[in-house]
């Protein structure tokens, strides 16, 4: 199905991005993984895309609890999320709870390809619930995960 981001919906649905550790750090660090544009030129630049047929909402933190706070607050409020955890994909059973506890679906995002990095990287606690992971596309990655629940 091709979707039709000129007509609007009459109830658009709501997604959040949500980025962990050290994604606040987009557009200056390891450039030559991430790229050199910060995320959040990326993400006005999807939210005016988009802006007839979705709300897109984005929240950063290098906390887990408060990723897990933000997860727990749009998690019943029928708010998709958009995951890139960072490093707290490997690390986080309890951000993985979280996602467990609501009933909002979660695509899991990697802007690099983690199976051609470091092994720990190749581990995930949070890709088991969530519908689904998308890796080492960089930004595009986001997108897709937006088509996908515009999609359903």
């Amino acid at each position: 199905m091709i979707l039709d981001t000129t007509n609007p919906n009459t109830n658009p649905q709501k997604i959040t991005i949500i980025n962990g550790a050290n994604l606040n750090l987009l557009g200056k660090r390891e450039t030559d993984i991430y790229g050199n544009q910060p995320f959040e030129v990326f993400f006005e630049n999807l939210r005016q895309k988009y802006a007839k047929v979705c709300e897109l909402e984005y929240f950063q933190s290098n906390i887990e609890g408060e990723i897990i706070n933000k997860i727990h607050q749009i998690g019943f409020a029928q708010h998709k999320i958009i995951l890139n955890a960072g490093a707290y994909t490997h690390t986080s059973i309890a951000i993985a709870d979280a996602l467990r506890a609501v009933p909002t679906q979660a695509v899991e995002v990697h802007i690099s390809n983690v199976f051609k990095r470091e092994k720990f990287r190749q581990i995930s606690f949070l890709s088991e619930v969530c519908v689904g992971t998308i890796g080492g596309l960089g930004y595009k990655g986001y997108e897709l995960a937006i088509l996908y629940f515009l999609e359903l």
